[in-house]
């Protein structure tokens, strides 16, 4: 909390305050978070990110299944290879 608070020591005070805001509605209120968004803003770069449309070539036709008994079998493979 002290160092966000010290930003405003070295950055606006008006944007240090926007990117605390825009933390708290991302639900994201982190140092971290805080300084991404407080350097974008003084960086000049676009807070959101534009969509990704993937081409048709990537899109998955089936989701892969979670199969935590294969790995078991493939445990046993490899104690028996050692």
């Amino acid at each position: 909390m002290v160092e966000i608070l010290a930003l405003i020591l070295h950055h606006d005070e008006q944007a240090v305050l926007s990117a605390v805001t825009m933390a708290l509605e991302a639900g994201v209120p982190t140092k971290t978070h805080i300084l991404n968004l407080l350097h974008r803003l003084l960086d000049g770069k676009p807070l959101t990110t534009p969509p990704v449309t993937a081409p048709q070539a990537l899109r998955l036709i089936s989701e892969p299944m979670a199969n935590v008994e294969r790995y078991d079998v493939l445990r046993r493979e490899n104690r028996h290879a050692s």
